[in-house]
């Protein structure tokens, strides 16, 4: 994933409560690491419990919109939403036939076509305006309602009736289609890339129990466009965007937006990893480590263990390595409280020691029983590479700091990927824990504090041993038969 900054054009709607249309468009780009650009196609009066109005701007208003954005900024992606009616859709058809006939700038359309109420909010020439606009369009993300009308087919009530439907508006239409499962019933909420030969790409997240899902179609889409804007990959934007919207929703409960249905939470991610770390030195660490974060997010070892698709092998041969590389880094972190120079951190990292040697007890006591694996290259690797560090508490601490890190920011996405009956569900639950959150953030704050106070030269030899260990960390999710071992062990 390039790590350029991709610039995201949406045409959609407003929405002054800030949940949905342009807003929420703009929220998602920007937490999705792209800078978001607005045209605005209709003002909304709306809140979260409904709309009052809707005012559209003359066509012509549009058209110069579209035309002072795309003549002065180079468009990466585009995302249209709502489209309040033919002559609008007629005017941004034109414009956009125009911009692909000498760029490719990929497309996503939320076809904004049915309201919550389940009333029609496009008329038949609309419709008909829309079906022309999709000619210039590739990929649509109708929920099941719209699938339905670009069928020309009844509701869906099952999954399958749902790809069914999808796979028949690829065809006719030569688009992608993700299809959502979000308005059906049932443990989980399933999605998929959809093409005229069937399901392309698929995923799926538990359902979450919330009410505020404001807003949820014109984020997808959004984060679906700028992720691709920054891969170049449908498959790897889908499960960027449904790992972000999975967050976003259960983070929604924590704002407070509105008496109806509120929005979702969109800077969820970026939020708790505020807390979690400083704005400054930490936070310029964390950046620089973003390349090997998105490594370990694309293994095959982490994907599986996520939907439940991981080989049993693969997953005892990782928890024997754990089990092993536990009982070292307990030894390295009593050392850690040895060398501390204050109470506070000497009964922190002797507290977090014993934690690792509990943890370590219960791999054996709930799975591995008595077998007890040779340690691989890699995590003796990773090991020898925290005991060289063992008589320089800030350059240990800073070679400390990813397991806690990286772990809780994988664990945090690994547990809310958790449903019942997923085959390691009692092993998610572990991922992810208030405790260990608390215990990440005093890490962090214990290596900004060392950083800051530091010397030049200790201050480099710190970041290089963070830098190291985050390698290590890669290196350690990725030494199951799951990856094809292309990742460079360089550390």
């Amino acid at each position: 994933m390039t790590n350029s900054i991709k610039n995201i054009l949406s045409i959609a709607g407003s929405d002054p409560s800030g949940g949905a249309g342009i807003q929420a468009d703009l929220k998602s780009i920007a937490a999705c690491g792209g800078y978001g650009m607005a045209v605005i196609s209709a003002l909304t009066a709306q809140n979260t419990r409904g709309v009052r109005a809707v005012h559209v701007p003359p066509p012509a208003f549009l058209a110069e919109q579209l035309s002072a954005v795309s003549e002065d900024i180079e468009i990466d992606a585009i995302k249209i939403g709502m489209l309040a009616n033919a002559e609008i859709i007629t005017e941004l058809t034109t414009w956009l036939a125009g911009i692909r006939a000498t760029a490719v700038i990929p497309v996503v359309l939320d076809p904004v076509m049915i309201a919550t109420s389940g009333d029609r909010l496009l008329d038949h020439a609309g419709e008909n305006a829309l079906l022309k606009l999709m000619e210039f369009t590739d990929v649509l993300t109708p929920n099941i309602p719209e699938l339905a009308v670009l069928a020309r087919t009844e509701v869906a009530t099952s999954w399958e009736e749902v790809i069914v439907q999808a796979r028949h508006v690829a065809s006719t239409h030569s688009v992608l289609v993700l299809a959502k499962g979000g308005h059906l019933d049932g443990p989980q909420c399933p999605d998929a890339l959809i093409d005229a030969t069937g399901i392309l790409h698929g995923v799926s997240a538990p359902r979450l129990a919330t009410r505020n899902t404001h807003g949820t179609g014109c984020s997808f889409s959004s984060a679906l466009a700028t992720f691709y804007a920054r891969t170049g990959d449908w498959v790897q934007a889908l499960d960027s965007a449904k790992d972000w919207l999975n967050t976003a929703i259960s983070g929604a409960d924590q704002l407070r937006v509105g008496s109806g249905h509120g929005p979702i939470h969109h800077f969820g991610v970026l939020w708790s990893h505020t807390a979690a770390r400083s704005a400054d030195s930490m936070g310029a660490w964390w950046d620089s480590i973003a390349s090997t974060r998105e490594e370990i997010d694309g293994l095959g070892f982490i994907r599986g263990l996520k939907d439940g698709s991981l080989n049993r092998d693969d997953f005892e041969d990782y928890l024997g390595q754990d089990a092993l590389y536990l009982r070292t880094y307990a030894r390295v972190m009593s050392r850690a409280s040895e060398l501390a120079p204050t109470t506070s951190e000497q009964r922190f990292w002797a507290a977090s020691a014993s934690g690792c040697l509990e943890e370590e007890l219960e791999l054996h006591r709930g799975r591995l029983e008595e077998w007890v694996p040779e340690p691989s290259n890699t995590t003796t690797a990773y090991l020898n590479h925290l005991v060289s560090h063992s008589d320089d508490y800030p350059v240990l601490v800073a070679a400390l700091l990813p397991c806690f890190w990286i772990y809780q920011d994988v664990g945090t996405r690994l547990a809310a990927a958790n449903y019942r009956g997923h085959p390691y569900g009692d092993w998610l639950e572990t991922y992810s824990s208030p405790e260990f959150d608390k215990s990440t953030i005093q890490a962090i704050e214990t290596t900004r504090l060392l950083f800051d106070a530091a010397h030049e030269t200790t201050r480099a030899k710190m970041f290089k041993a963070f830098e190291t260990s985050s390698l290590h960390e890669l290196y350690f999710f990725a030494q199951t038969a799951s990856d094809d071992q292309s990742v460079v062990h360089s550390g």
